[in-house]
């Protein structure tokens, strides 16, 4: 199977989640009372997040953009865990969750994200092994899959970034902040009584 292949699968599968997510986004309410501190602070420790995932996603783009099935890139953030961009979607699905005003629903959309990225990732780290093939295999049994590794941090003197693809992801990143103004809209539809509420989680 192609880069390519896997590439489109994800986000198939991706848009799946996503509109399921969406939907249980709107049906799910936090069991601290909106206004109040607990329920204000878990939002705004969720728009920390998905900051984080925007930069983070931007900055993995630097190294990697454009270059996934051109070149073997193994420095950067790339030096200290295999799969930084998939890293930070992980901080930013859990950053939505947050914007309910709930723990619980970060770490499950957490969840979803990182068991739609793993079942992809096998698939790719069998393309990439078998394009390059013994040097690919040493660094899978070296660096982390997701988790990152400070210590193995390594870098390169001068980068050729490539704007389009940095900007592309930059762009793409900034579709988790449409979690808060959404987020704020199932809640006024929730208070109304236009949408129910069928599940509240802490």
């Amino acid at each position: 199977m192609k880069i390519h292949t896997v590439q489109t699968i994800r986000k198939i599968v991706l848009y799946i989640v996503v509109a399921l997510g969406v939907f249980v986004f709107a049906v799910t309410a936090s069991v601290y009372p909106s206004g109040r501190t607990v329920h204000e602070m878990i939002e705004w420790l969720g728009i920390v997040l998905i900051v984080a995932c925007i930069l983070g996603r931007t900055w993995a783009s630097l190294y990697i953009g454009g270059r996934k099935i051109e070149e073997f890139v193994q420095t950067g953030p790339y030096s200290v865990m295999r799969n930084p961009l998939y890293f930070f979607s992980f901080l930013g699905a859990a950053g939505v969750g947050m914007q309910v005003g709930s723990i619980a629903l970060g770490l499950i959309c957490a969840g979803l994200a990182w068991l739609v990225f793993h079942v992809v990732v096998l698939q790719e780290e069998q393309v990439l092994a078998g394009r390059y093939g013994a040097s690919y295999r040493d660094y899978l049994a070296r660096v982390p899959r997701f988790l990152p590794k400070p210590s193995l941090w390594h870098d390169e003197p001068t980068l050729t970034i490539r704007p389009p693809r940095v900007l592309m992801t930059f762009a793409d990143a900034l579709v988790f902040l449409l979690a808060v103004p959404l987020a704020e809209l199932f809640e006024h539809l929730q208070d109304t009584g236009l949408i129910p509420v069928l599940l509240r989680l802490p």
